[in-house]
């Protein structure tokens, strides 16, 4: 109830369920859309029922409302936003679910819905102060949760840097692409996804498959899109992130700008969380530190003036003088490390 905005017209039904134990779903409407909801009604409330609910097709109407509200902290509307959006990867994820088409269609829509929410937040944050902001939210178990949702708010704010005047529909793409870049992961075992230790040869095969099976996925998807948002754009960024500027990457090889700029700015978006970002079990580097790491792929892994943008968007962070690190070639940044395959890090 704490994230209810007070004093404004409700921009969704609220429910309660009356089934008494909860298992047969009966709801009743409480508080209807269009009324102004006001502190007598949230005691009122409060002392009647216990667990409100939103319907799901109004979910998008709860996180909108929550963006416009002034009493809730920035902070915890991040929360309350990634939160929903794992809650919809980890609808795909799960790994004893059902999987289909029209599961997986419902899945994308609701992301859809998320990174909507996402872009009126974070697409004037600096990519440094945007960093430090993620920082502060707390993190999934399942690193490709939490890892796509992070991705998804530097796309949008570094898509927003490279054009300042990108359209909704132009920030909301870039978001989308950083939050599904790795949903071809749901086809491959969590025993893989998840494991801290060095994959070995077959398992790294494994989990190079997975542009391909992104693209599979992104095809039997039938929804229709928002104004703007290209999903052939959206399937190459799936397909192409892992690709690399001098052509060594995978799936295809492809090189230079045979590789779609957004899959491009996903990529340095992907590469820069990974190794900015604290998991259970992986230090973090500082930004300097982090760039100068970058600074080594740059025109091999990634795009060296995309990078040279991002640099600029990092509050005018230089990469560190002092790093002589260099990534290990098979360095995944979807993937979790106990710590990261650096040689010759000196930590400043």
């Amino acid at each position: 109830m704490q994230n209810v905005p007070l004093n404004e017209p409700m921009s969704f039904d609220l429910y309660t369920n009356f089934s008494g134990d909860g298992s047969s779903n009966k709801f009743m409407k409480v508080f209807p859309i269009g009324e102004v909801f006001e502190v007598d009604d949230l005691n009122e409330i409060q002392e009647k029922y216990g667990r409100l609910y939103v319907l799901e097709e109004q979910r998008h109407l709860f996180l909108s409302g929550l963006i416009s509200g002034n009493d809730i902290s920035e902070e915890k509307k991040s929360e309350i936003i990634k939160s929903s959006a794992i809650e919809y990867l980890d609808q795909l994820f799960e790994p004893n679910k059902k999987f289909s088409t029209e599961l997986l269609t419902q899945s994308v829509k609701k992301c859809q819905d998320a990174v909507a929410v996402m872009v009126d937040l974070v697409q004037d944050y600096s990519i440094d102060a945007l960093q430090a902001h993620i920082a502060r939210l707390s993190f999934h178990d399942f690193y490709t949760y939490d890892h796509s949702v992070n991705v998804a708010m530097y796309c949008i704010a570094f898509q927003r840097f490279l054009k300042p005047d990108s359209s909704q529909e132009e920030l909301s793409l870039a978001g989308l692409g950083g939050m599904l870049h790795d949903i071809g992961k749901i086809q491959i075992s969590t025993s893989i996804i998840n494991k801290p230790e060095k994959l070995s040869p077959q398992e790294f095969a494994e989990i190079q498959r997975h542009p391909w099976f992104g693209k599979e996925l992104l095809c039997e998807v039938d929804f229709e899109a928002p104004k703007g948002v290209d999903l052939d754009v959206l399937k190459r960024v799936v397909f192409e992130h892992h690709e690399s500027f001098d052509g060594s990457g995978y799936p295809e090889g492809l090189k230079g700008e045979e590789i779609h700029r957004m899959a491009r700015l996903t990529a340095i978006c992907d590469f820069f969380d990974a190794i900015t970002t604290k998991r259970a079990y992986n230090t973090v580097v500082s930004i300097p530190d982090a760039l100068a790491i970058m600074s080594k792929a740059a025109g091999v892994k990634i795009d060296p003036n995309l990078f040279k943008s991002f640099c600029m968007h990092c509050g005018g962070k230089e990469p560190s003088s002092d790093s002589v690190s260099v990534l290990a070639s098979d360095f995944d940044p979807c993937q979790p490390t106990k710590g990261l395959p650096l040689k010759g890090y000196r930590q400043s």
